[in-house]
């Protein structure tokens, strides 16, 4: 089972989220793959760096993994930026949304357990 790392930066109360286009589209935590030798903490400051040009620091899980295909599972961290400013370069769109604009429907699948411990702990 491969894991797959997404990360909830989290600055001054707002939350960055990346918008992945197509039918299929909505928001996620941006990150990707751990790779082999790999922890997942690193996986999510080498992911983040790579996608956004962000370096963070990663902080506590939201949860455990969930199921994104029978070859996939998704587990996502609380981040805090260390140094820099999101560039986009993966995604179609990225935003910062404050609690209050968190509507998990419009999440992919994947991610919407997580929104909603997200919610629990801003």
């Amino acid at each position: 089972m491969q894991i797959v790392v997404g990360v909830a930066v989290v600055r001054d109360g707002l939350v960055l989220a990346a918008y992945r286009p197509g039918p299929d589209g909505g928001w996620e935590f941006p990150g990707g793959k751990v790779e082999p030798g790999e922890t997942e903490e690193q996986a999510a400051v080498r992911e983040i760096r790579e996608e956004l040009d962000l370096e963070i620091k990663v902080g506590a899980s939201l949860g455990p993994p969930v199921g994104i295909s029978d070859r996939y599972r998704l587990h996502v961290y609380l981040a805090s930026i260390v140094a820099g400013e999101p560039v986009l370069r993966e995604h179609a769109e990225l935003r910062w949304f404050a609690p209050d604009e968190l509507d998990e429907s419009e999440w992919l699948v994947p991610d919407r357990p997580f929104v909603r411990e997200l919610l629990r702990q801003l």
